[in-house]
Protein backbone atom coordinates (compact mmCIF):
# COMPACT_ATOMS: atom_id res chain seq x y z
CA UNK A 1 0.00 0.00 0.00
CA UNK A 2 1.54 3.66 -1.00
CA UNK A 3 1.41 6.49 1.13
CA UNK A 4 -0.70 8.33 -0.90
CA UNK A 5 -3.19 4.39 -0.57
CA UNK A 6 -3.21 5.13 3.50
CA UNK A 7 -4.32 8.91 3.51
CA UNK A 8 -7.05 7.94 1.02
CA UNK A 9 -8.13 5.34 3.35
CA UNK A 10 -8.14 7.92 6.65
CA UNK A 11 -10.08 10.49 4.41
CA UNK A 12 -12.60 8.01 3.49
CA UNK A 13 -13.26 7.15 7.32
CA UNK A 14 -13.29 10.37 8.02
CA UNK A 15 -15.82 11.50 5.90
CA UNK A 16 -17.75 8.49 6.91
CA UNK A 17 -17.38 9.88 10.61
CA UNK A 18 -18.29 13.39 10.56
CA UNK A 19 -20.89 15.69 9.45
CA UNK A 20 -21.23 17.68 6.79
CA UNK A 21 -20.70 20.93 8.08
CA UNK A 22 -17.26 19.67 9.39
CA UNK A 23 -16.11 18.49 6.18
CA UNK A 24 -17.56 21.98 4.15
CA UNK A 25 -16.15 23.95 7.14
CA UNK A 26 -12.62 22.18 6.18
CA UNK A 27 -12.74 22.60 2.14
CA UNK A 28 -13.89 25.94 2.26
CA UNK A 29 -10.59 26.86 4.06
CA UNK A 30 -8.49 24.87 1.75
CA UNK A 31 -10.14 25.83 -1.39
CA UNK A 32 -9.84 29.51 0.09
CA UNK A 33 -5.87 28.65 -0.05
CA UNK A 34 -5.93 27.35 -3.63
CA UNK A 35 -7.50 30.41 -4.66
CA UNK A 36 -4.95 32.78 -3.04
CA UNK A 37 -2.18 30.48 -4.62
CA UNK A 38 -0.83 30.53 -1.26
CA UNK A 39 1.58 27.62 -1.60
CA UNK A 40 2.89 29.44 -4.95
CA UNK A 41 5.12 31.98 -2.74
CA UNK A 42 6.69 28.81 -0.66
CA UNK A 43 10.33 27.99 -0.98
CA UNK A 44 10.06 25.73 -3.97
CA UNK A 45 12.70 24.12 -6.59
CA UNK A 46 15.79 25.91 -7.12
CA UNK A 47 15.41 28.02 -3.95
CA UNK A 48 18.15 28.44 -1.59
CA UNK A 49 16.85 26.82 1.56
CA UNK A 50 16.75 29.05 4.21
CA UNK A 51 19.09 28.34 7.00
CA UNK A 52 17.77 27.83 10.83
CA UNK A 53 18.52 26.65 14.73
CA UNK A 54 16.06 24.55 16.29
CA UNK A 55 15.71 22.44 19.41
CA UNK A 56 15.74 18.63 19.08
CA UNK A 57 13.56 16.82 20.96
CA UNK A 58 16.39 16.36 24.07
CA UNK A 59 16.55 20.09 23.43
CA UNK A 60 19.66 19.76 20.96
CA UNK A 61 20.07 22.32 18.76
CA UNK A 62 19.70 20.96 15.28
CA UNK A 63 21.30 23.48 12.32
CA UNK A 64 20.78 22.90 8.64
CA UNK A 65 23.74 24.35 7.25
CA UNK A 66 25.88 21.79 9.69
CA UNK A 67 23.67 18.74 8.46
CA UNK A 68 24.02 19.66 4.65
CA UNK A 69 27.65 19.93 5.40
CA UNK A 70 27.39 16.44 5.70
CA UNK A 71 25.29 15.56 2.79
CA UNK A 72 21.68 16.17 1.29
CA UNK A 73 18.93 16.65 3.78
CA UNK A 74 14.84 15.29 3.44
CA UNK A 75 13.15 18.02 5.49
CA UNK A 76 9.44 17.64 6.03
CA UNK A 77 7.19 20.42 8.02
CA UNK A 78 3.76 18.89 9.93
CA UNK A 79 1.03 20.38 11.36
CA UNK A 80 1.57 18.24 14.45
CA UNK A 81 1.32 15.06 16.01
CA UNK A 82 -2.75 15.42 16.97
CA UNK A 83 -2.70 15.26 12.87
CA UNK A 84 -2.95 11.74 11.65
CA UNK A 85 -2.53 12.70 8.21
CA UNK A 86 1.32 13.67 9.51
CA UNK A 87 1.55 10.77 11.75
CA UNK A 88 0.89 8.29 8.44
CA UNK A 89 3.55 10.37 6.20
CA UNK A 90 6.56 10.36 9.21
CA UNK A 91 5.69 6.70 9.54
CA UNK A 92 6.42 6.07 6.01
CA UNK A 93 8.93 8.03 5.79
CA UNK A 94 10.59 5.78 8.99
CA UNK A 95 9.79 3.05 6.69
CA UNK A 96 12.60 4.47 3.61
CA UNK A 97 14.84 6.28 6.40
CA UNK A 98 17.85 3.08 6.00
CA UNK A 99 18.06 4.02 2.17
CA UNK A 100 17.70 7.66 2.80
CA UNK A 101 20.55 7.19 4.69
CA UNK A 102 22.45 4.59 2.89
CA UNK A 103 22.09 7.60 -0.52
CA UNK A 104 24.39 9.58 2.29
CA UNK A 105 21.20 12.07 3.35
CA UNK A 106 19.59 13.19 6.22
CA UNK A 107 15.67 12.69 7.39
CA UNK A 108 14.68 16.11 9.69
CA UNK A 109 10.89 16.46 10.38
CA UNK A 110 9.70 19.76 11.75
CA UNK A 111 6.24 21.37 13.90
CA UNK A 112 5.30 24.27 15.72
CA UNK A 113 5.06 22.13 18.80
CA UNK A 114 7.14 22.37 21.92
CA UNK A 115 9.97 19.61 22.23
CA UNK A 116 8.10 17.50 24.62
CA UNK A 117 4.63 17.36 22.32
CA UNK A 118 7.80 16.70 19.52
CA UNK A 119 9.15 13.67 21.77
CA UNK A 120 5.74 12.42 21.90
CA UNK A 121 5.26 12.13 18.42
CA UNK A 122 9.09 10.52 17.61
CA UNK A 123 8.19 8.07 20.33
CA UNK A 124 4.68 7.55 19.20
CA UNK A 125 5.57 7.03 15.63
CA UNK A 126 8.83 4.99 16.68
CA UNK A 127 10.81 7.87 14.73
CA UNK A 128 14.79 7.36 14.66
CA UNK A 129 15.35 10.96 12.93
CA UNK A 130 15.48 14.43 14.43
CA UNK A 131 11.84 15.88 15.08
CA UNK A 132 12.49 19.08 15.92
CA UNK A 133 10.38 22.40 17.18
CA UNK A 134 9.34 25.02 15.50
CA UNK A 135 8.09 27.17 18.70
CA UNK A 136 8.06 30.64 17.23
CA UNK A 137 7.23 29.30 13.68
CA UNK A 138 10.07 31.41 11.91
CA UNK A 139 11.13 28.53 10.25
CA UNK A 140 7.78 27.82 8.61
CA UNK A 141 7.14 31.76 7.82
CA UNK A 142 10.97 31.47 6.39
CA UNK A 143 9.91 28.65 4.17
CA UNK A 144 6.81 31.21 3.83
CA UNK A 145 4.46 27.76 4.54
CA UNK A 146 2.73 29.36 7.65
CA UNK A 147 -1.22 30.65 7.44
CA UNK A 148 -3.69 31.44 9.75
CA UNK A 149 -7.01 29.47 10.13
CA UNK A 150 -10.37 30.67 9.89
CA UNK A 151 -12.25 31.64 12.52
CA UNK A 152 -15.03 28.88 11.18
CA UNK A 153 -12.30 26.69 11.10
CA UNK A 154 -10.88 27.44 14.81
CA UNK A 155 -14.39 26.67 15.79
CA UNK A 156 -14.84 23.47 13.89
CA UNK A 157 -10.98 22.83 15.03
CA UNK A 158 -12.15 22.89 18.80
CA UNK A 159 -15.27 20.74 18.19
CA UNK A 160 -13.23 18.00 16.95
CA UNK A 161 -10.92 18.19 20.57
CA UNK A 162 -8.07 20.34 18.26
CA UNK A 163 -7.72 23.57 20.32
CA UNK A 164 -4.71 24.83 18.70
CA UNK A 165 -3.65 27.40 21.87
CA UNK A 166 -3.09 24.33 23.56
CA UNK A 167 -1.65 21.76 21.30
CA UNK A 168 0.73 24.64 19.35
CA UNK A 169 3.61 26.28 21.51
CA UNK A 170 3.02 29.19 20.66
CA UNK A 171 -0.32 29.08 21.35
CA UNK A 172 -1.59 30.70 18.30
CA UNK A 173 -4.22 29.39 15.47
CA UNK A 174 -1.65 28.90 12.47
CA UNK A 175 -0.37 25.79 10.86
CA UNK A 176 2.52 25.49 8.05
CA UNK A 177 1.51 23.77 4.98
CA UNK A 178 2.53 20.15 4.81
CA UNK A 179 5.62 20.72 3.09
CA UNK A 180 8.49 18.54 1.98
CA UNK A 181 12.05 19.29 1.01
CA UNK A 182 14.77 17.70 -1.04
CA UNK A 183 17.90 19.92 -0.33
CA UNK A 184 21.15 19.34 -2.08
CA UNK A 185 24.01 19.79 -0.22
CA UNK A 186 25.04 23.20 -1.06
CA UNK A 187 21.59 24.81 0.08
CA UNK A 188 20.03 24.06 -3.01
CA UNK A 189 16.03 22.51 -2.93
CA UNK A 190 16.27 20.22 -5.66
CA UNK A 191 12.72 18.73 -4.89
CA UNK A 192 9.86 20.37 -3.28
CA UNK A 193 6.22 19.49 -2.15
CA UNK A 194 4.05 21.90 -1.00
CA UNK A 195 0.32 21.28 -0.73
CA UNK A 196 -2.62 23.17 0.75
CA UNK A 197 -4.48 20.34 0.62
CA UNK A 198 -2.72 18.67 3.61
CA UNK A 199 -3.90 15.05 3.30
CA UNK A 200 -1.61 15.12 -0.20
CA UNK A 201 1.74 13.75 1.25
CA UNK A 202 5.01 13.48 -0.77
CA UNK A 203 5.23 9.62 -1.86
CA UNK A 204 8.05 8.13 -0.13
CA UNK A 205 9.84 6.39 -3.24
CA UNK A 206 10.11 10.37 -4.87
CA UNK A 207 12.30 11.65 -2.11
CA UNK A 208 14.56 8.37 -3.07
CA UNK A 209 14.49 9.01 -6.43
CA UNK A 210 15.53 12.93 -6.13
CA UNK A 211 18.48 11.60 -3.81
CA UNK A 212 19.73 8.93 -6.48
CA UNK A 213 19.71 11.56 -8.86
CA UNK A 214 21.95 13.72 -6.27
CA UNK A 215 24.17 11.12 -5.99
CA UNK A 216 24.44 9.94 -9.53
CA UNK A 217 26.48 12.92 -10.38
CA UNK A 218 29.20 12.38 -7.48
CA UNK A 219 29.49 8.79 -8.96
CA UNK A 220 30.33 9.74 -12.16
CA UNK A 221 33.06 12.33 -11.07
CA UNK A 222 34.21 9.80 -8.50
Amino acid sequence: MTLKDELQQHLAKFKQDKSPEVIATIQADIDALIASDFAGSAVKEGDKAPDFELPGVHGNPVRLSSLLERGPVVLTFYRGGWCPYCNLQLRAYQRILPEIRALGAQLVAISPESPDASLTTAEKNELEFEVLSDANVDVARAYRILFDLSEQLQKTYVGMGRDLTELNADGEWHLPIPATYVIAPDGRVVLSHVDVEYRNRLEPNDILAALQRLRAPAEQTS
